[in-house]
């Protein structure tokens, strides 16, 4: 059996290697800024023809597109400063690790403020995740049920299953969490 490549993996390494954003990986390429994502996020497979216009953007050729294998860092310990914010607005997420290309666990310390929410709109998405609220109070949804969370609660469901994420109560709510595979 051949393992299969992880083309939104090498996709995203790629692009952040050479400083690109999404949106300015898009423009070059002349696809929408969805559309990297969705390869990015593994959620659509890109025909060879999309995937070539995307990779003249970077640039870099389809050969050496499926040759790069990147030296896998082994680093073990991360300081708190070096956690990457991947979040934006009313909800930090704090990525344990810059770079999840080969990886198949993402770790992340969730700060959520007051009110903040996921969306209305269930998140949806393959793999498992868990977590664990350190502080404040979190309202998980997993398609009919609800509850509230407090510190040292945890939940842990299939990622498939629509879920969304709020905080409840005045101050902001800490969560460690774990999905796998990141697809965060």
């Amino acid at each position: 059996m051949v393992d299969a490549v992880d083309i939104g993996g090498r996709l995203r390494h790629l692009r952040m290697v050479h400083g690109l954003s999404q949106r300015k990986l898009a423009k070059r390429a002349g696809v929408t800024n969805s559309t990297v994502s969705l390869i990015e996020a593994n959620a659509t497979n890109p025909s060879v023809g999309a995937l070539k216009r995307i990779l003249d953007g970077i640039p870099i050729g389809l050969a050496e597109f499926f040759a790069f294998e990147p030296e896998r860092l082994r680093k073990a310990f991360y300081q708190a400063e070096e956690l990457v914010e991947i979040g934006k607005g009313a909800i930090s997420y704090r990525q344990v690790g810059d770079d999840l290309f080969a990886r198949s666990l993402q770790i992340l310390r969730e700060c959520y403020q007051p009110g903040a929410d996921t969306g209305k709109v269930p998140l949806v998405h393959e793999g498992e995740e868990g977590g664990i609220v350190l502080t404040g109070r979190l309202e998980v949804t997993v398609e009919d049920e609800r509850r509230i969370l407090g510190p040292g609660d945890a939940y842990y469901f299939e990622s498939r299953r629509p879920h969304r994420f709020r905080c409840v109560g005045p101050v902001p709510c800490e969560v460690v969490s774990a999905c796998t595979p990141p697809t965060f």
